[in-house]
């Protein structure tokens, strides 16, 4: 987080200031004529959320901590909720852990498109035409698993997109990295929106058979105009249920996710109680719903499809994102009342077993010896 000016006096009350209030500082000082200087706050995004909090900075878009790393030293364990007896502004996150508010951060489940930005492609076409894959993606987990630091966290799959993308049937990355999490034996889930699970459906009974392990596929409607319009390129969604049948049938806990749900679109009454109504006869362990989410990129790339497919609708989607990547509570509250039915359980939620020492199974495999590329 950088701070620019010319003036010499102002960057010197600038340090001043800032030194107090106890922040360790950088300068990156440019070849400009005009003397052009930055005054950086070093420390990374905990010291960039406090200068936030005692500053309230009154240019909106310096506040902005997009595409920041979220990396602590910090020992994040949950020890107490409780009020801390003043208000405080939130800062939006992006992770792929559920929502949650915490230490003035407001984190959400995030899409893939921001992703493509991130490593240089476009968010539109670049997004629906090429698929970056880590090759070494199992070598590298299994490293990171048998490493004395790692504490055997859960392993969420598909938070950020999808591990069952077509190139999964060329690669077969997940084979190898659902191996790894066997023999490591450690907590972890998926979420997708292909049958491709299916395949490995062996190795999934063997990790719960050893820890806690659950999936999870996303199906927004099952009307099919709908889901050609949304979701080109997706497998079918009765597919999918399918797939919510026979992996419950199996003895893995399945859900289905409506996400996203979006107003005008797949919100209908009669869409979202078939898709309650096929994922109940499915099984699902657990229903659950989330709004659409209309952030950076991913805002100007549905915008210009609505324009496009579903003009009527552009007004409405104005207003209600006018004020940010969320539609006002109300809406949210009005989406998710819409999922919930008697009976049913709502959210994600993986089967839970002791984990206990398993003298039959193999021991992890030694990290390779040859430096990985990523």
């Amino acid at each position: 987080m950088r701070i620019a000016n010319t003036d010499p006096e102002i960057l010197r009350w600038t340090e001043i200031c800032a030194r107090r209030l106890g922040f360790k500082l950088a300068h990156d000082r440019t070849i400009d004529r005009n003397g052009l200087t930055y005054i950086r706050v070093t420390g990374g995004l905990s010291e960039h959320l406090r200068f936030f909090h005692l500053t309230d900075p009154a240019i909106t878009r310096k506040r902005s901590i997009e595409g920041q790393m979220v990396k602590t030293f910090a020992d994040l364990r949950v020890v107490a909720v409780e009020p801390i007896g003043r208000v405080l502004p939130l800062y939006d996150i992006t992770t792929g852990t559920r929502d949650f508010i915490a230490n003035g951060v407001v984190s959400h489940n995030c899409f893939a498109r921001p992703t493509h930005t991130y490593l240089g492609f476009d968010a539109g076409r670049d997004f629906e035409r090429e698929i970056v894959v880590k090759v070494n993606a199992p070598e590298v987990l299994r490293t990171e698993l048998t490493k004395r630091s790692w504490k055997r966290e859960h392993v969420a799959l598909g938070t950020n997109t999808d591990p069952y993308q077509w190139v999964e049937g060329r690669y077969r990355l997940m084979v190898g990295i659902w191996e790894a999490l066997r023999d490591a034996a450690n907590p972890c889930s998926v979420l997708t929106k292909s049958p491709l699970l299916l395949r490995d459906l062996d190795l999934m009974l063997e990790i719960a058979a050893r820890t806690s392990f659950g999936a999870s596929l996303s199906i927004p409607t099952l009307e099919e105009k709908a889901w050609r319009a949304t979701e080109p390129h997706t497998p079918h969604p009765r597919a999918r249920l399918e797939a919510v049948a026979e992996l419950n049938r199996a003895g893995i806990a399945t859900g289905v996710l409506i996400a996203p749900l979006m107003p005008g679109i797949n919100d209908s009454p009669a869409q979202v109680e078939e898709v309650l109504d096929r994922a109940t006869e499915a099984g699902a362990t657990s229903i659950g719903g989330i709004g659409l989410h209309l952030r950076g990129e991913v805002r100007h790339v549905f915008m210009r499809w609505l324009r496009e497919q579903r003009p009527e609708l552009v007004p409405r989607y104005e207003k209600l994102y006018s004020r940010g990547a969320y539609a006002p509570r109300e809406e949210r509250e009005r989406l998710a009342r819409m999922v919930r039915r008697a009976g049913t359980p709502s959210g994600f939620r993986p089967v839970s077993r002791p984990v206990e020492p398993i003298t039959d199974a193999p021991a992890p495999k030694p990290p390779p010896r040859q430096d990985t590329l990523f």
